[in-house]
């Protein structure tokens, strides 16, 4: 509904405007568009990729943290108050890292916003620059984007130039590769000081994010080990209590059939 009254208001204005002037109107297939050039499919397939390492990533953690439930489950019964305490404190921590996770890789300025931008956006610039390119030769008012929100109800094919942004987009390729095939021509082969610099620079502040995504998976891993070890000690400090109770049993047991038989 909303749709369709946007598209009511967008009609009503361009009418007005048809009154005053003849406009040119012309719109574009955005999603044909980008299925025709080469660098949005790769970036796609680029980003699908990473997405698809994530979510096996996720899917691990998710899965190890359902074994720990269920050994707590299981094991419930014959844990005492303190242990089955850490257990849960255990698969607590390793829910608050899972959802750590996936904010990561997911979230509104996660890993896969920032890729998207990085990979899509230069090819979405293309295809804006295109337009205003046309735009400006033809002399157009007004370029729509079929498929976008707004709801098209009829439209003429003579009027779609989308395969001219293509084209547009292609001589601009070309244009590019010629440049820079030029430039790389002319180009010293060593870098300069500046250049060396700057790339130290950039190594060094990829460095020390590694080091710090290293140094706190590290420690969240000696925080888990320091927990399994302690659960391991209390399972073992029960067992050396129940075998000496059972022991202190069947001692008992043994003296009481040896004074009936004394008797």
């Amino acid at each position: 509904m909303k749709k369709i009254f946007l598209f009511t208001v967008l009609l009503f204005t361009v009418s007005i405007s048809f009154a005053q002037r003849n406009q040119i109107i012309a719109y574009i297939d955005m999603e044909y568009i980008l299925e025709n050039v080469p660098e949005y499919l790769e970036a796609q397939n680029t980003l699908d990729e990473k997405v698809v390492k994530w979510r096996q990533k996720l899917d691990k953690e998710a899965r190890f943290i359902e074994v720990l439930k269920t050994d707590l489950a299981n094991e419930k019964a014959i844990l005492t108050k303190d242990l089955i305490e850490e257990k849960e404190e255990e698969i607590a921590l390793k829910q608050d890292e899972l959802r750590r996770l996936e904010s990561l890789y997911f979230g509104p300025k996660g890993d896969m916003f920032l890729l998207r931008k990085q990979l899509v956006k230069p090819i979405q610039d293309q295809v804006y620059n295109a337009i205003q390119s046309i735009s400006a030769r033809k002399k157009y008012d007004f370029v729509f984007d079929k498929s976008s929100e707004l709801v098209m109800l009829y439209s003429n094919k003579k009027y779609d130039i989308s395969d001219l942004v293509l084209a547009t987009i292609d001589r601009t390729r070309l244009v590019d590769q010629k440049n820079a095939k030029k430039k790389q021509a002319s180009a010293p082969k060593e870098l300069t000081d500046k250049q060396k610099t700057a790339i130290a620079k950039k190594e060094a502040v990829i460095a020390k994010k590694l080091s710090d995504k290293e140094a706190k998976q590290k420690l969240a891993e000696e925080r888990r080990q320091a927990l399994l070890k302690k659960r391991d000690e209390k399972r073992e400090l029960l067992r050396k209590k129940k075998e000496a109770l059972k022991k202190k049993k069947e001692d008992a047991k043994k003296e009481q059939e040896k004074q009936e038989n004394n008797n």
